[in-house]
């Protein structure tokens, strides 16, 4: 919800009988109505359990007022009733104040001695239950506070300013799922249970930031905020699972950015953020390259200098890359294998930054697939997706390259000539922060929305009838998926699944897994790599070792496979090499 005004929940824990559930309500919302309040309504009816959430903006005196009048108007209401004020929860702070009215003084004098014998020097939850504060103190933003405005390169309209996006939580505890649950928020609490390593936390770090430092961020402030944003590993869950839509991703890269202003830039978070500049210098002696990555000796330095975890192995340049294969090789193989007299359309084909120099094996199978089924490819030029330096908090230079994207690719990709990648975390940044880092955000939503992994895109296909089982042989084969957290978090992993239950003999299960726990560099990084592994060890590993050596792995992220490998010895497939493979006739 955008502005200061939010459902708050004061009294959203009464119940009563459930045959007087129908007038209690209506008794409510007279309440409500007299004091022109709207309010959230959710229940379980069965129970006569009623959750209230008014919306009030606690940031003016007169709804903190409002809000005491509110709740004890409920609590007359509730009492009429014989019902409770705590239907499921607990009194606390907020409700200690009316257990007088709703059990009598007798029964409250009764607990003030009970108090009393057990805990004589109230050591034990104080001001609670008994000797109570009133409701309204310890608010966290008082009336007489100014509003704080922070510049930022993100566009935070959407709910007012950066504040107010960390504002959006509402304590529910939704992150705070451990991994039976079947989510994939929130990776760090579940290996974890730390709440200072939950979505809440953060977001609360920020708010007490905010409201409490202003802009004077000193370094001994950000290294404590630091503390808890360290452990996020930017999988976006927090966007698409928390019932307020926090996105803690966009906040961390926002943090880092205004700490980078004051403080400068970490050598090692430079050099991750332009790796892409790296390997272009690397790929012209890929051999001499790869040689100083897997050398112990060399590599030792080099894992040294970017921090990186002396377990990992760092990632391998291919022998040419993608772009100059596309050049030296694409229109040889388009005039030999398209078919003849195929209608089924352009696409604009995205070379991200990781297929480009490492997965170009799977750049390569994925146009064979494309051309082989039909589809006439067109290379664009464009940037890379600027997805290192998201993840390392150069928001200003994502915001650059970005932006001359956009421009570069707005008049070319439409409906009928969509954008199609191969690594999710590059592709989906064009839905994704391209839209709050544009200038021009009519380009920016247009092209958003012709933008595809290649997995929906091929879904899209199939669901047309432009892509048919008569093209795949019924070569009988297990398949176990794990999709990226962006595809999770941004697009929907059912559609990689039932991709590949395409080919008739294709057997295929989804690992309930979350996220892998690498998230890019965040794995390789020595701090994290024990959380790393804890994390790939919850659901992703055991579910993959439990597997038969002859179960194909599919995983679309490049870290996602890098994870796999090294956790479980098991090489993971992307879905189009999958898929090539069972093409039939296969030469290719």
């Amino acid at each position: 919800m955008k502005g200061d005004a939010k459902p708050i929940g004061f009294i959203e824990d009464t119940a009563v009988v459930p045959e007087k559930l129908g007038t209690y309500i209506k008794e409510v919302e007279t309440v409500l109505n007299k004091k022109q309040l709207s309010c959230i309504y959710y229940a379980h009816i069965g129970a006569g359990e009623l959750h209230l959430r008014p919306i009030l903006n606690l940031k003016e005196a007169k709804d903190v007022a409002l809000m005491k009048e509110v709740a004890l108007d409920i609590a007359r209401i509730v009492k009429k009733y014989k019902g409770s004020l705590s239907g499921e929860h607990g009194d606390g702070r907020l409700r200690s104040e009316f257990i007088p009215l709703m059990l009598g003084d007798k029964l409250y004098t009764i607990f003030k001695e009970i108090k009393q014998v057990w805990d004589k020097e109230n050591l034990f939850n104080p001001h609670k239950i008994v000797n109570f504060l009133p409701m309204e103190t310890g608010l966290r933003y008082m009336p007489w506070q100014p509003d704080i405005t922070i510049k930022t390169i993100f566009d935070f309209s959407e709910s007012g300013d950066i504040l107010r996006a960390a504002e959006r939580c509402n304590g529910s505890g939704d992150c705070r799922r451990f991994p039976e649950a079947g989510s994939v928020m929130c990776p760090s609490f579940k290996a974890t249970g730390r709440e200072d390593f939950s979505t809440r936390a953060r977001a609360n770090i920020v708010r007490e930031y905010l409201t409490k430092e202003k802009d004077n961020l000193t370094k001994g402030t950000f290294h404590q905020i630091w503390q808890m944003y360290a452990s996020c590993l930017s999988c976006k869950a927090c966007k698409s699972e928390c019932p307020s839509t926090v996105d803690i991703t966009k906040i961390k890269s926002e943090l880092l950015q205004i700490s980078y202003d004051k403080f400068g830039i970490p050598l090692k978070n430079r050099l991750i953020a332009n790796i892409e500049r790296v390997n272009h210098l690397g790929i012209l002696m890929p051999g001499f390259y790869n040689f100083f990555v897997s050398n112990s000796v060399t590599s030792y330095f080099i894992k040294k200098l970017l921090g990186f975890a002396s377990q990992r192995q760092l990632p391998k340049l291919y022998k040419i890359s993608l772009r100059k294969w596309v050049k030296k090789y694409y229109r040889n193989f388009f005039l030999s294998n398209f078919p003849k007299n195929s209608a089924l359309g352009d696409i604009q084909f995205f070379i991200d930054e990781f297929t480009n120099y490492y997965d170009v094996k799977i750049g390569i199978a994925a146009i064979k697939l494309l051309t082989i089924l039909g589809y006439k490819i067109n290379f664009p030029f464009h940037h890379f997706s600027g997805r290192t330096y998201l993840s390392k908090g150069l928001v200003r230079m994502a915001k650059t390259i970005a932006n001359e994207n956009i421009t570069l690719l707005k008049d070319k990709v439409n409906a009928n000539s969509p954008l199609i990648g191969i690594e999710p975390s590059a592709i989906l940044t064009f839905r994704d922060e391209y839209v709050d880092l544009a200038n021009d955000k009519q380009a920016a939503n247009k092209l958003a929305k012709n933008v595809f992994t290649i997995e929906e895109f091929l879904y899209n296909e199939m669901k047309r009838g432009h892509i048919t089982k008569a093209k795949f042989s019924s070569k009988q084969i297990k398949i176990l998926v794990h999709t990226h957290c962006y595809q999770k978090a941004l697009s929907n992993p059912q559609k990689t699944i039932e991709l590949l239950r395409l080919p008739a003999g294709t057997e295929v299960a989804e690992i309930k897994s979350g996220c892998c726990g690498m998230a890019g560099s965040f794995g390789f990084e020595q701090k994290n790599y024990d959380l790393s592994m804890k994390i790939g060890n919850l659901n992703l590993f055991p579910a993959i070792n439990q597997s038969t050596q002859k179960t194909v792995i599919a995983a679309p992220g490049t870290s996602c496979r890098h994870q796999i490998k090294e956790g479980t010895d098991r090489q993971a497939l992307h879905p189009v090499e999958i898929l090539l493979k069972l093409i039939k006739n296969n030469n290719y």
